[in-house]
């Protein structure tokens, strides 16, 4: 066929060429086999360098075979295709503009330069085609290759695919931009030529990898053709459509998609087209967005990026989207949210709006703040993002900061940790941009708000009092009064008589001028009827006087009287004028006049308003910082307390935010700092970080001239924090110095300041001095040698000679001292002697004298510097236990002493010789603490040495051995290598301390033991010895000498919890408790059977031994010293303890329980049937609060399953109303699943019959509602029937649900099967609980007798009793002695002083 006479149709698919059409379609004559393939593209390639891009006319068959045999072709061959295709259609692009401009052209040659052009294009695109569908198949398959063998792969074709792309689809642009639909009949190119070009493009789009930076060439070449193929080709529509399509299908599309759209509405100035993919994307129905997460983000994702790029133009389509704001789909929610913050970023941003942008920027913001409070927590967070940046960006008008700062302190409280967290970056915005203050403190603040407000409300009342004293318009006020006037008029001129009710007559000496003020002062008090019979007796008395005498006899009576009030009236303004006229002329010339007067004083009134103006202003904007401070007051109350979120992330955004706070000057911040401490603790690396650098921020880098003066400053803010500090925040800020000081991040000028105030080379006070000090030793814990090189310095500083000597400032010495040797390195002490100093040392000499000479001087100082001390010398000293026996007969020596001076002054030889109370409550403490150190020294530091000692001489034994001596004792080698041999020596070793303390501390020949008689006799003797600091003093000495001999602490034990139970001092019980706490540890079988004792200070009437019972137990029950029974209920009461702290410690122990496995599971039982019990549980209230928070660390699915069991089964033998209810609310509060609600239906008939009660049936209804938020599609039919039986229980009773039942089954139930009855169902139920659950036990039903041990058998009755497993008592239990694997073979103390165990 000529090429003349044939016309190219475009095809649908490949195929379509190969079969004929329409009269005069192209159609392929022969596929070309694969070895023709070459000759046939050289000959083509010589016919196209003769007859040009026209060539493809004969030749499309040998492209077409290529195509379609690409697969299998050589890569050579198909590179070669590529590159003359692109020759052939560059050189016809070149051709087209002269042919285009030919007037005469002929038919036959437009139709043949047509079907090249449509050839050409086709056959590069269809080869384009190909090689990106073989370049992604290949890309995947790479994958597992890895990068480096695909990059060979690259380089030994020579040939990129992803570079080749862009020069193709420049060349296609190119061919676009020609006039080319003049080759069309009537010039309307069609439809298929378009969608054959533009089509390609999108196809380019859907690899994946189209996004990646290496590719943005690319893209930029994709969205330049698809630009041309909108404006020339009036593809908008398609175009449309598509992207919608590919935003639904492929997800790394959303930017590109964006990048493209936003620079064909801007460059080619193509708007329209965001409003038609806009309405398309708000078409689409809920629905199938919400089967379809896919699309739906990927909607989101492009509605988001293309709000940040062309806010202004999408503006316009926003009411499209609206409806999406109240529609299912988050994601959707969020993309409009961000759409809208966006433009009022952007677009309605700055002071000088119109009206109309005013307005959409408030509709915008309000729809802001109230999906602050979106059901759902993604939009929550989201909306607080957006905040966080019109904040930053300061585009919130300022009328709206307290609107957006009360939303985000109250999602602060929100449930989800991310909305908390942007609550937290939110608040932190607002202060950073906040346009009233760099300091906000409430109290700064109060002082002028209060000032200036008072200035505001006098010049309000001058203002006031200024417009009530000027004149008012005599004229309004008379056309005001005149309808009642002449009602009165009316009246009396009918009754004539009334005329005798004047009060008084018109006197003989009263004038004319006289009576006008009476009738004008009537009038005033609007008494309108003795005004018109004064004017009456007025008229026949002053006949002559005006105004009197001026009457009309023409008008009527009642107008003469109106007119002659109205002259009267306003008379007086006539008058000030100085006017002589009538009174027509003062009504004439009163107004003009009476508008001239203020006109004068206008000036002056501009200038009063315009103050005023300003005051306002001012008082508003006191106002709106004082209100922004106390919310952020509030806002650091609920803060601080997030600070031990388990969310690390939440936790640096809470230290992040007391850091800023702080440096606005909130006074409340510093608490928040104080707060964060304990978290230097921290096991998380990131918060660790954050709190050290909290503190550099904060700390590290003051303000200053100097390095001196920055070091005073750094001083100074340090020991801010050490006022009133306890124990623990002082150990916290010792860590942190401690590795600021390793890290070198304090100066040497730091240390330099801190000398000179301890020694007072600088004048300081007493308080600064004993903080320098305190700081010195903070810092010798990161260095010793800043303590170590001036030892001599600090016993001077504060164990010199003066008196009274300042125990604060001496205590502060010791424990910087103390640094000396608390610190070193465990590899070094088996190697090298513990650093000791002689006895005749200094320090010890000054200690002495100082302990002594305190001890006959009631300072009560000395008591806790005196322990102190006592600790210092047997962690440094040489044989410490002879200087402190010194010590102690030092100071009994002076007790004796003034005991004989007291003696000798009794009258009576009769009389008992009396000793001071403090001397007694010094002697004891001081024996107390001897007696404890004693025992740490000779635990840790005696037994340490003899192991160094022993391994030193074992060393020293092995190299003076001979080398056959080492080969003949090979049961002691084996030993060796077992390290039975070095077990074998500790035990020893630990068996002589033992022997030690059981034999010789406390019998009659060693110090100690001298002190035992009189510390009984105190502790025995309550009511003798009734001062509250000797009774503390004495029972925590006697604690501590217990803590040295079992058999001393056997014999004492029944003394100590009798003290314990019932001593009216709460100190005294919370020592106790301690001290009971420390022999559980070191003594646990002695302890063992008073368990239940400690258990019962958990619920003291002070809240001191609560907290103390509350710390002491955790750490017991933590440390697994104490069986966790039932008891353990009474941690859970503290949940509800009116005090935060210990509310905060019992949540602290449950978290902490909850990651043991699964104890609380365990104790669940035990601890509903006890809070439940009508006789010693709690109250309904403080139980739900109690149980929620408990069933909250309840989250494996096989643990709910199982107690949702235990629970329903419980309901059987529950006793009250009140049981059934706590019941139904536990069951509420788990985390059921599917599976879980299939137990329930199967134990029904276990609650059926209480669900008439309204509370119960609430509860369980509950569950069905959180079982239908998550449910899907398939288990909504199970929900709805165990609602279906829930409601026909409660309205009929659970006779009716078993007929629903055999309705059921009857309706579905196969001839050939019959189902097991109810009864036998259940009875299977029960037995199988009982058999498979050990550790949770569910009583047996009413029908069935219960044998307990050692009784006989009984009978239950109608209500039967409930037993649990914490209840039930065995052999075990009775016996006070632990079995030999539950003892424990380590003992060791519980230490109070913050001491380091240094391990031989």
């Amino acid at each position: 066929m000529s090429p003349q006479l044939y016309e190219f149709h475009l095809p649908i698919s490949p195929e379509e060429l190969l079969k004929s059409g329409r009269v005069n379609q192209y159609v392929v004559q022969e596929i070309l086999s694969i070895k023709h393939l070459p000759s046939q593209l050289r000959a083509f390639q010589a016919a196209f360098r003769a007859q040009g891009s026209l060539a493809m006319l004969e030749h499309f068959d040998t492209v077409y075979s290529i195509l379609h045999h690409f697969r299998s072709i050589d890569p050579g061959l198909q590179e070669d295709t590529l590159e003359f295709l692109i020759k052939v259609v560059s050189r016809h692009s070149q051709e087209l503009p002269a042919i285009l401009d030919d007037a005469a052209l002929s038919v036959s040659d437009r139709s043949a330069h047509l079907n090249a052009l449509k050839m050409n294009c086709y056959a590069l695109i269809r080869l384009l085609e190909s090689f990106e569908t073989m370049s992604s198949q290949t890309s995947l398959r790479d994958l597992d290759l890895g990068k480096g063998k695909k990059a060979r792969a690259k380089t030994a074709h020579g040939f990129d695919w992803e570079e080749e792309r862009q020069p193709i689809l420049q060349l296609l642009t190119q061919l676009l931009q020609l006039d080319i639909r003049h080759l069309w009949n009537h010039s309307i190119i069609e439809e298929e030529f378009v969608s054959l070009v533009t089509g390609c493009c999108y196809r380019l789009l859907e690899n994946p990898t189209i996004s990646h930076q290496k590719n943005r060439p690319t893209r930029e070449a994709i969205t330049r053709l698809l630009g041309v193929a909108l404006t020339r080709y009036n593809h908008m529509l398609s175009a449309s459509v598509k992207i919608i399509q590919m935003l639904q299908h492929f997800e790394h599309l959303a930017s590109v998609l964006v990048a493209a759209v936003s620079l064909w509405a801007t460059d080619y100035g193509m708007k329209s087209i965001v409003g038609e993919i806009v309405r398309e994307i708000g078409q689409k129905c809920p629905q199938e967005l919400s089967r379809d997460p896919v699309g739906t983000k990927g909607f989101a994702a492009f509605l988001t990026e293309l709000a940040e790029r062309i806010p202004a133009i999408l503006m316009s389509s926003m009411c499209i989207l609206l409806d999406y704001l109240d529609g299912e789909n988050y994601m959707m929610r969020n993309a409009v949210l961000a759409a809208m913050a966006e433009m009022v970023l952007q677009v309605l941003n700055g002071d000088q709006l119109e009206e109309a942008a005013r307005d959409t920027r408030d509709q915008f913001l309000d729809t802001l703040q109230a999906h602050g409070h979106d059901v759902n927590s993604f939009v929550r967070s989201r909306v607080l993002q957006l905040f966080t940046r019109i904040v930053q960006q300061k585009a919130l008008p300022l009328t709206r900061f307290q609107a957006v700062v009360a939303l985000a302190v109250g999602r602060l409280a929100d449930k989800s940790v991310l909305v908390c967290k942007n609550a937290i970056q939110l608040l932190a915005s607002f202060l950073a941009n906040n346009p009233f203050s760099c300091k906000l403190s409430d109290t700064d603040l109060a002082g002028p708000l209060k000032k200036e407000t008072q200035k505001l409300q006098e010049m309000r009342a001058q203002r006031q009092a200024a417009a009530v004293s000027t004149v008012l318009d005599p004229e309004e006020e008379w056309e005001a009064m005149l309808p009642e006037l002449k009602s009165t008029l009316q009246q009396l001129l009918k009754l004539p008589q009334e005329e005798e009710e004047i009060p008084e007559a018109i006197a003989n000496t009263e004038t004319a001028e006289g009576v006008k003020t009476r009738i004008r002062q009537l009038l005033a008090k609007a008494s309108y009827k003795q005004v018109i019979v004064l004017t009456q007796e007025a008229i026949g008395h002053f006949q002559e006087s005006e105004p009197f005498s001026h009457m009309d006899p023409e008008v009527s009576e009642e107008t003469r009287f109106l007119n002659l009030l109205e002259t009267i009236f306003k008379g007086p303004v006539a008058s000030t004028q100085e006017n002589t006229q009538g009174p027509a002329g003062n009504t004439g010339l009163k107004q003009p006049d009476c508008k001239d007067k203020p006109c004068v004083s206008e000036p002056m009134k501009s200038r009063d308003n315009d103050e005023l103006v300003k005051q306002e202003m001012l008082v508003q904007y006191l106002q709106d910082a004082y209100s922004f401070s106390l919310k952020i007051t509030e806002a650091i109350g609920i803060i601080s307390k997030m600070m031990y979120e388990n969310t690390t992330t939440v936790v640096q955004e809470v230290i992040e935010f007391f850091v800023m706070v702080f440096q606005f000057g909130v006074p409340q911040a510093l608490f928040g700092v104080r707060r964060m401490l304990p978290l230097i603790w921290s096991k998380e690396p990131g918060v660790r970080e954050a709190v050290l650098n909290a503190y550099r921020q904060l700390y590290l880098n003051p303000k200053g001239d100097s390095a001196r003066a920055k070091a005073q400053a750094l001083i100074q803010n340090l020991s801010s924090l050490l006022v009133d500090a306890s124990v623990g925040t002082i150990q916290c800020l010792e860590e942190i110095l401690c590795e600021f000081v390793q890290k070198d991040e304090l100066k040497p000028a730091v240390t330099q300041v801190l000398w000179e105030r301890a020694t007072q080379k600088v004048p300081c006070s007493p308080l600064e001095r004993c903080s320098s000090v305190m700081l010195l030793g903070m810092m010798a814990r990161g260095k010793p040698e800043i303590v170590g090189s001036n030892l001599d310095t600090l016993v001077n500083i504060g164990l010199d000679e003066k008196f009274p000597q300042d125990y604060r400032l001496a205590q502060q010495v010791c424990h910087a001292i103390a640094n000396l040797s608390d610190r070193r390195k465990p590899s070094l002490s088996k190697r090298h002697p513990p650093f000791r100093l002689p006895q005749e040392h200094r320090l010890f000499e000054r200690l002495r004298e100082v302990i002594t000479r305190g001890f006959v001087h009631p300072d009560p100082l000395w008591i806790p510097f005196k322990e102190v001390a006592v600790t210092l010398i047997y962690q440094l000293a040489e044989g410490p236990d002879v200087i402190c026996a010194q010590i102690l007969q030092g100071c009994a020596k002076q007790a004796l002493e003034n005991l004989g001076e007291k003696s000798t002054t009794q009258e009576g030889p009769k009389d008992t010789p009396v000793l001071p109370t403090f001397l007694l409550m010094n002697l004891l403490s001081l024996a107390g603490d001897v007696a404890l150190q004693q025992l740490v020294h000779l635990e840790q530091a005696v037994s340490g040495e003899l192991c160094r000692r022993r391994v030193l001489q074992e060393e020293q034994e092995q190299k003076t051995k001979d080398p056959k001596e080492k080969n003949t004792s090979s049961e002691t080698t084996m030993e060796e290598e077992m390290g039975l041999a070095g077990a074998t020596a500790d035990d020893t070793e630990a068996e002589l301390i033992r022997g030690i303390c059981e034999k010789e501390l406390l019998d009659g020949k060693q110090v100690l033991a001298a002190f035992v008689p009189l510390l009984l006799k105190v502790c025995n003797n309550p009511g003798l010895y009734s001062n509250p600091e000797l009774s503390a003093a004495a029972s925590l000495a006697l604690g501590k000498f217990c803590m040295i001999s079992a058999t001393f602490c056997d014999s004492q034990l029944r003394l100590l919890f009798t003290m314990l139970e019932k001593s009216s001092l709460p100190i005294v019980r919370s020592n106790l408790m301690i001290a009971t706490g420390d022999l559980a540890i070191r003594f646990p079988n002695l302890v063992d059977p008073w368990t239940p004792h400690l258990y019962a200070r958990l619920r003291d009437p002070a809240q001191q031994v609560r907290r103390t019972a509350g710390l002491v137990m955790t750490h017991l029950i933590l440390k697994d010293m104490v069986k966790v029974k039932g008891q353990v209920s009474e941690m859970a009461v503290l949940l509800i303890d009116p005090v935060p702290q210990i509310t905060a410690l019992a949540k602290n122990f449950f978290n902490e329980l909850s990651h043991k496995g699964n104890a609380i599971y365990n104790l669940l039982p035990d601890i509903i049937s006890r809070l439940s019990d009508p006789e010693g549980g709690v109250e309904e209230e403080p139980f739900h609060i109690i149980m929620k928070q408990l069933l909250s660390y309840i989250t494996k699915d096989k643990q709910t399953e199982s107690l949702v069991e235990k629970l329903c089964q419980r309901f059987r033998t529950a006793r009250t109303e009140r049981q059934y209810r706590d019941l139904a609310y536990c069951v509420s509060q788990l985390p059921l699943t599917e599976r879980g609600l299939r137990k329930m239906l199967d134990n029904f008939d276990c609650f059926g019959d209480k669900l008439s009660d309204e509370s119960i049936f609430g509860d369980f209804l509950s569950v069905v509602g959180k079982l239908r938020r998550g449910a899907k599609p398939e288990g909504k039919a199970i929900i709805d029937e165990f609602e279906q039986k829930l409601r026909v229980c409660h309205t009929r009773g659970l006779d009716a649900v078993e007929d629903l039942e055999v309705g059921q089954r009857g309706s579905q139930r196969a001839p050939s099967t019959k189902k097991p009855s109810t009864v036998s169902k259940r009875h299977q139920h029960l037995a199988s609980a009982a058999s498979s659950d050990g550790d949770f036990v569910t009583p047996k039903s009413c029908r069935t007798a219960h044998r307990h041990p050692n009784t006989q058998q009984r009978v239950f009755k109608k209500k039967p009793r409930i037993v649990f497993s914490s209840d039930e008592s065995s052999e075990e239990e009775l016996s006070a002695e632990m079995t030999e694997e539950e003892t424990p073979k380590k003992t060791t103390p519980i230490r109070r002083a913050p001491l380091r165990r240094h391990r031989p």
